[in-house]
């Protein structure tokens, strides 16, 4: 059967949506799990001395994106963010706590809306400061600049801490959260890359099975979200920095803490995605180590 260019592309549309499907109902089911075992903030650590507890260290994390892109600035407090894959808000409410800034966190899980506004009314907090949508990132545009709320230009600083490597089409993001910036706007990255120049063998070793396991797209460089960035009117603000062996303890720490036999009886009863997903861990491991699995973070500014 030849198929024609439309219709390819008609099959990669859907291809993609059910992958964000199997995606949200990954975080429909799980998200309450994660925070049982990992808290609040479910990302990666970002280690200083080696010692710090794992949720110190997640906070330092948040510290170092806060800084490069100046939000902790006495001058910047009160900033309007968009935090985009926003977990169970975690990173909003530290957001709106520590700098006063006026967070709006967009999930592609319903469960994780629930859970987010339900822990953010425990913690105080006001809607005003901090709220919650049910959202696929890349119609983040359509949303907040449709009929909705007309907010084109209207956000200080877009940040997206380990999402962006779930998103599909990545220059569709850029292309999106430029549009929402205002003027010296920043963009905060966060995320999974693969390395440069890789070997067949080195995709098909430390690559593809992370890919597969987290239900992921395939893994970009960090020169190509560095190109995705300028050919969408942004600069680079904060030079990208690779943060690999600060932050790979996190999954020596997520291994351990997933050994109990009974998670591994649940997720047989919960299909191959679950179990893949399991598995993936012991893949980060091993692509941290040998080099090809990275961890980056870069800041852009729109110009």
């Amino acid at each position: 059967i030849t198929m024609t260019s439309s219709s390819a592309d008609d099959a990669s549309v859907s291809s993609w949506d059910g992958l964000k499907q199997r995606i949200k109902a990954h975080y429909d089911y799980c998200s309450s799990y994660y925070h049982s075992i990992w808290g609040e903030h479910i990302h990666h650590g970002y280690w200083i001395t080696d010692e710090e507890p794992k949720e110190r260290a997640q906070i330092q994390l948040m510290e170092l994106l806060a800084s490069l892109a100046g939000v902790d600035q006495a001058d910047k407090k009160g900033a309007k963010v968009l935090d985009v894959g926003c977990g169970i808000g975690g990173t909003s409410r530290w957001l709106a706590k520590e700098h006063d800034c006026h967070v709006t966190g967009i999930t592609i899980s319903s469960e994780q809306v629930l859970m987010a506004r339900k822990l953010t009314q425990d913690a105080g907090l006001t809607e005003d400061q901090v709220r919650f949508l049910e959202l696929d990132a890349e119609k983040m545009h359509l949303y907040f600049n449709g009929e909705n709320e007309k907010k084109d230009g209207n956000f200080d600083v877009v940040w997206i801490s380990e999402a962006m490597s779930h998103l599909p089409d990545k220059n569709l993001f850029f292309e999106n959260a430029s549009k929402l910036l205002k003027q010296g706007g920043k963009l905060v990255v966060a995320d999974w890359i693969k390395g440069i120049d890789l070997t067949s063998e080195q995709e098909a070793s430390y690559i593809t099975p992370i890919e597969e396991g987290m239900l992921l797209p395939p893994l970009s460089t960090i020169d190509q979200y560095v190109s995705n960035a300028k050919s969408n009117g942004l600069k680079v603000l904060a030079e990208p920095r690779n943060i690999s062996k600060n932050v790979s303890k996190t999954w020596d720490i997520s291994w351990s803490l997933v050994q109990n036999p009974s998670l591994w009886a649940m997720a047989l009863t919960q299909g191959r995605d679950f179990v893949a997903f399991l598995k993936a861990f012991q893949a980060m491991r091993a692509g941290f180590a040998e080099g090809s699995f990275q961890y980056w973070v870069v800041v852009f500014e729109k110009v």
